[in-house]
């Protein structure tokens, strides 16, 4: 939980970006990143070095993205409440969760992140196997944890009145 709490941090997510990503196409426009960055890094193998540039687009596009969007006039969409029980996972050490919800994030998030195995080593040696399964684990999982953080708001917005007060 303490690394997640430290890479949001190092993308300086205050309430007011926290509102701007909310927006769902804040979402979905951020969904293909892991994707393209695949695409760009096994683009090495044809376009060499530079590779590199949509690398680093892809990279400030993850960082500017919550921002790019105005706050959305309704938080009831999908992605928009996928979006605040994350901001509720990331507050954990705040207002605790329930523990069947941090075991599952954790576990989850666990999932996601050792997909990216895989996908490294498809990468590394360029396996289209090893890299399609890899992103496509990593995806699949992704989603996955985004829909928990949909339950997990849903819950906690039921006892902790500011969390539902995220909600409009």
């Amino acid at each position: 939980m303490a690394m997640l709490s430290r890479l949001a941090a190092s993308f300086a997510m205050s309430d007011p970006v926290w509102e701007r990503h909310a927006n769902p196409w804040s979402g979905w426009t951020r969904l293909p990143i892991l994707p393209l960055l695949t695409l760009a890094l096994y683009a090495r193998a044809w376009i060499g070095p530079w590779c590199l540039v949509p690398v680093a687009l892809l990279l400030l596009w993850s960082w500017a993205n919550p921002r790019a969007f105005p706050p959305p006039r309704h938080t009831t969409s999908w992605f928009s409440r996928a979006t605040l029980g994350e901001r509720v996972w990331l507050n954990a050490g705040e207002v605790p969760i329930p523990p069947h919800h941090a075991r599952a994030a954790s576990l989850l998030s666990t999932a996601a992140t050792l997909a990216l195995v895989p996908l490294a080593w498809g990468l590394w040696t360029l396996d289209p196997a090893w890299t399609v399964l890899g992103l496509a684990l990593a995806v699949m999982l992704k989603l996955w944890l985004l829909d928990r953080m949909v339950w997990l708001h849903h819950d906690m917005a039921a006892h902790h009145r500011p969390y539902a007060d995220w909600l409009r």
